[in-house]
């Protein structure tokens, strides 16, 4: 049932993140979908282990089919990079990229979510992969319009000219999992209408039992991939797209992170409001918010917003949700933001949210002060207990063995080949301790990655090392008492260290500044170097 919208201020505001002139005003109280997402959620959680246990003999014909689109991929490059009939090492990435991401697309929702996780990996993944497979994020084939009004009529008990007065048939984006399309409701309020792809659930169940059953094939061929921990990856895709299956879920997602965004007295952001009443398993109608693509830097230079700042308030939000409330937005990429005119960022696509036990959290906030107070053993420890190090993890025998209490060597000053063997002597040495990447430090590290990304696009000529202070100051000022009550330290006299900074961004500890480009310049003469090297050893 819909509030009557009170004269003044929204009576929602008060407790959400939302915009000031709403399309209704929700009441926790009075959503009709809201009772049953406790149970939702606990069915798609207790539904994973069916689905990542892997199997002896290959579940189905699945496996082959993918085994199949991706041989057909690949074959046609490998042939002719190996008659070298490429012009590049570029130019056959980027060929090798495209025939990935149709593939994917052909594979369907599962392997199209695994494009848009590599979209997001600016730095992590080649800029070849990440550039082609940006366009999965909302440039994927539509489902017919009829197949769409089915679905709606379906989960609504309605016509679709009985709830709305119109709907847009050419969708505003499609992707994995859903498209979404702009309408109007019969009552007048502008909205926008998520509808499931038909048969996904099915589909996507069959492509996690072909992943479960792949993964362990791959730990400890390809060395790096045991950091990553192939079947704890599935896991993690497996608890985050299993979720993503019912938007009923997803819409509860909005109402929790407008709440911890309002309590953090974090006005910088927006989250669109979900119809009370207007949303199921397969369908999501929410009010409809509009700004600047997050990529638009001209439009939104045009309207006076200030680039630096929504860079700011991402990183603050980000890190606040995180570390004082254990609770944050796990697919942060340019289709689910936009920026208004005002300033402020929306945020958009809630299907995966991270949550973190208090263990975990309180792990998140020892690991960051540790690393603004060059506390190497609290970092360690906190690594630890996020479960990307054994319990029972020799801490000083690791940061020993990893030259972490060293003077800080600056790889611009490196050869390519002294860089690879540094790289293999690190990976070399964690493996050895069993290290791996914990599910939530994987949405964690692949939001930063993004985070990085923005700043190269928004704010290119912003001093790192300022911000990060200011941040941590800032920080500090507004959660101190917090932070001493849930770590049980005095936060009064915890210093901020300079040096730590510089040396976790590989400075020397003569550099006062550094500015993003400058940083970005410095990261391509280091790939340069280290590619210059692979390609002379082959």
């Amino acid at each position: 049932m819909m509030v009557a919208m009170p004269d003044s201020t929204p009576a929602d505001r008060a407790w959400g993140a939302f915009t000031e002139h709403p399309p209704w005003v929700l009441d926790r109280d009075e959503i009709s979908w809201m009772s049953s997402v406790d149970r939702l959620r606990r069915a798609a959680r207790d539904e994973v282990p069916s689905l990542t246990t892997p199997r002896r003999l290959p579940p189905g014909a699945r496996v082959g089919t993918v085994v199949a689109h991706l041989g057909r991929a690949i074959a046609p490059w490998a042939w002719r990079k190996r008659r070298r009939s490429y012009a590049g090492p570029e130019v056959s990435r980027a060929d090798l990229s495209r025939r990935l991401r149709r593939a994917a697309e052909t594979l369907g929702p599962s392997y199209i979510k695994l494009g848009q996780i590599i979209s997001s990996g600016e730095g992590l993944f080649p800029a070849e992969l990440v550039d082609e497979f940006k366009k999965c994020r909302d440039q994927v084939p539509a489902e017919s319009f009829a197949v769409t009004r089915l679905t709606v009529e379906q989960d609504l008990g309605a016509r679709l000219e009985d709830v709305f007065e119109y709907v847009d048939e050419v969708p505003l984006a499609a992707a994995s999992i859903a498209q979404v399309h702009a309408a109007r409701l019969r009552t007048g309020e502008d909205v926008v209408i998520k509808v499931q792809r038909p048969a996904v659930g099915e589909l996507v169940r069959k492509d996690l039992k072909a992943m479960a059953w792949i993964a362990p094939h791959l730990v400890g061929r390809i060395p790096v991939t045991a950091l990553a921990n192939p079947p704890a990856l599935v896991e993690l895709f497996a608890e985050t797209i299993m979720e993503e299956l019912d938007f009923r879920v997803e819409a509860a997602n909005m109402l929790d992170v407008a709440t911890m965004l309002r309590d953090l007295g974090q006005d910088g952001y927006v989250v669109p409001r979900p119809h009370p009443e207007l949303v199921t398993r397969r369908v999501l109608v929410m009010e409809r918010v509009s700004g600047f693509n997050f990529d638009d830097v001209a439009g939104m230079h045009g309207a006076g917003v200030d680039t630096e700042a929504v860079i700011r308030t991402g990183m603050i939000a980000f890190m606040e949700g995180a570390m004082i409330h254990g609770v944050f937005h796990g697919d942060l990429h340019g289709g689910n933001l936009f920026v208004l005119p005002d300033g402020r960022t929306a945020l958009l696509d809630f299907g995966i949210v991270a949550r973190l036990s208090d263990e975990r959290r309180l792990a998140f906030l020892r690991l960051m002060l540790g690393a603004t107070t060059n506390d190497l053993t609290g970092q360690m420890a906190a690594l630890r207990d996020l479960g990307a190090l054994p319990a029972d993890t020799d801490l000083k025998a690791v940061i020993s063995d990893l030259g972490l209490d060293l003077p800080t060597v600056d790889p611009t000053t490196l050869t390519g080949d002294e860089m690879v063997k540094e790289v293999q002597r690190v990976v070399k040495a964690l493996l050895g301790y069993g290290a791996r990447l914990p599910k939530e430090l994987m949405l964690y590290v692949k939001n930063m990655v993004f985070l990085d990304g923005a700043i190269a696009r928004l704010a290119p000529d912003l001093d790192i090392l300022a911000e990060v202070a200011t941040i941590s100051m800032m920080f500090a000022q507004r959660h101190g008492e917090r932070i001493s009550r849930d770590l049980g330290i005095d936060a009064t006299n915890v210093e901020f260290d300079f040096e730590s900074v510089k040396a976790g961004l590989g400075l020397e500890s003569h550099v006062d500044g550094l500015t993003y480009r400058e940083l970005q310049e410095r990261r391509q003469v280091i790939q340069k170097r280290m590619r210059s090297h692979v390609e002379r050893t082959r």
